[in-house]
């Protein structure tokens, strides 16, 4: 089973029972089988980009948010990591730019007393 799939079902299901509809329910509102659906729930069948829409429709989301993967803990650490980093680098540039300009001034006054 492929892992697109997988999150396919996964979300689909969620979808539904957030709606508080059965696969019955939900067929009847994509106009199809529940068979159908119970079949794309367990991997077994992977829709045509029409039919997508129509689930998608049916489930009142958008198309791309049967295929949202939500991320870990991991993605969520590793995040925060990036963002620390890119404080610590833009940190970093302004102290180099205020010594920068320390040292400019410093030479342009010391020219000045010349």
């Amino acid at each position: 089973m492929g892992k697109i799939r997988q999150i396919l079902a996964d979300n689909m299901r969620k979808y539904r029972q957030k709606q508080g509809l059965s696969q019955v329910k939900l067929a009847e509102k994509a106009d199809v089988t529940a068979q159908y659906i119970a079949m794309i729930e367990m991997c077994s069948k992977f829709p045509k980009p029409e039919m997508l829409e129509r689930l998608a429709k049916s489930l009142e989301v958008e198309p791309h948010e049967l295929f949202a993967v939500a991320p870990t803990p991991q993605d969520e650490l590793e995040k925060i990591r990036q963002d620390i980093r890119q404080d610590i680098r833009q940190e970093f540039k302004q102290e180099i730019i205020g010594e920068v300009v320390k040292i400019i001034k410093q030479t342009l006054f010391d020219d000045c007393k010349r």
